[in-house]
């Protein structure tokens, strides 16, 4: 129901801005561009086709716009996904892959802690603190 008054609307629509196309606009006389108020707001006389297919089409183009508003409202708020029916996932090996050992790293002596701990800052060539590891990046 919803998708066959979407498709009228459109249909009006295209038909209306045809039809308002198609007319003359009001006021084309030579007389309205001179100022003669007479073209332009005198009697219009006898009504054309084309302005009755106009507000034929006018007035069925508001009834589908109000038409959509409400079934658009009243509409059933179901998922598409209603009808799907749920299966279980599927299992997952719980078995680990073989992990490789990890290298064996030697834990530092005690020794090589308290050199790394206790090295002397010297003064760099700018002026800033420079560790004694990274004194031979820095020139006296």
């Amino acid at each position: 129901m919803f998708t066959l008054l979407i498709v009228l609307h459109i249909i009006i629509c295209f038909l209306l801005v045809v039809t308002v196309l198609l007319q003359q606009g009001k006021g084309a006389e030579i007389g309205a561009v001179f100022g003669s108020s007479e073209a332009l707001f005198g009697s219009s006389g006898p009504v054309t086709f084309l302005n009755k297919i106009t507000t034929v089409l006018a007035a069925l183009f508001m009834v589908s716009s109000l038409a959509l508003t409400y079934v658009g409202a009243h509409r059933g708020s179901g998922s598409i996904m209603q009808g799907v029916v749920k299966t279980a996932p599927a299992r997952v090996s719980t078995k680990a892959a073989p992990r490789e050992p990890a290298a064996a790293v030697p834990p530092a002596t005690a020794e090589e802690k308290t050199k790394s701990d206790k090295a002397p800052i010297q003064e760099g060539a700018a002026g800033g603190q420079t560790h004694s590891a990274s004194a031979g990046n820095a020139t006296n």
